[in-house]
């Protein structure tokens, strides 16, 4: 910003230059800016307070008379390409319809990705209290144990359909690299996560399920595809079999697939998951080809 003129005192430029300068040091107090090219990438560190309020826009999507809440994060409007998308699906305990819950798990994690060098926007629908993303029946054994039987030879959820809308919509949008749309979620979001990749094969550049499942019988569709998934061997939820399986699957089948299981995680798994230092240059250096 350009304060200073012709007719104006150097000393008034450096009064009104200073409260900003002042601002800025209070609101990034470890942040540095570097050249990127054609825009500048501003690093955060850990310092800065994250407001998901503020960096998630309310947005809503519209299908056939269904509605999609969801949350948008966009990098920078003064970006001059198009982008990397990350879309994040949430697990049950998010579901409902204020638009809100679904940013409790990922959001951060993903906003500071965005300001530390994966310059990307994102996405958090919500799923209708009374839906699922994917088509699973859900039961337990005597002792109580939580059983998932999911289902490959069944049409999609509302859920589901009304997500694969909005993903075709998403691929539209000239500020999104449709090469580099990238999948995760956690729990019920991580078993929507792997039907979605089914159900839209060469849409993603790579997806990351958390303690999720699933379950797939036609693989060739998937063959160019990029997984990483994530599961704590004490889950309790959602057993970490059912990572493994999958896992073991698309391997078998010459598919790119990594898994890390942690030995000491319960059900919250993705908390270790978004600590993996390597996850963000992984998922980064996917694309479509």
């Amino acid at each position: 910003m350009q304060l200073k003129s012709e007719n104006q005192p150097f000393s008034l430029t450096i009064l009104l230059f200073l409260p900003i300068v002042l601002l800025g040091c209070n609101l990034f107090k470890s942040s540095k800016e570097i050249s990127t090219g054609s825009a500048k990438t501003i690093y955060y560190g850990d310092t800065a307070k994250f407001d998901a309020s503020r960096e998630f826009k309310k947005r809503n999507f519209i299908y056939n008379n269904d509605t999609l809440p969801y949350r948008e994060f966009n990098y920078s409007s003064l970006w001059e390409k198009p982008l990397p998308i990350v879309i994040f699906l949430h697990g049950s305990g998010e579901k409902g319809n204020d638009n809100e819950s679904q940013l409790s798990h990922g959001s951060e994690w993903i906003w500071r990705a965005a300001y530390s060098g994966f310059a990307c926007h994102a996405v958090f629908p919500q799923c209708n209290k009374n839906r699922y993303w994917s088509n699973v029946n859900r039961t337990q054994d005597s002792s109580g144990k939580p059983q998932f039987t999911f289902h490959d030879d069944t049409a999609s959820t509302k859920a589901m359909k009304l997500l694969m809308a909005f993903v075709e919509h998403l691929k539209k949008q000239s500020y999104i690299d449709p090469s580099r749309i990238y999948l995760g979620g956690l729990s019920m979001g991580g078993m929507g996560t792997i039907e979605l990749m089914r159900r839209m094969p060469n849409t993603f550049a790579a997806a990351f399920p958390i303690c999720g499942g699933s379950k797939i019988t036609n693989f060739k569709p998937l063959k160019k595809s990029h997984w990483w998934f994530f599961h704590g061997l004490k889950d309790n939820i959602v057993p970490p079999e059912c990572s493994i399986e999958i896992a073991n699957q698309l391997e078998n089948a010459g598919i790119d697939t990594k898994i890390t299981l942690f030995p000491n995680a319960n059900h919250n798994s993705w908390d270790a998951a978004f600590k993996e230092p390597e996850l963000l240059p992984w998922l980064f250096s996917k694309k479509l080809k």
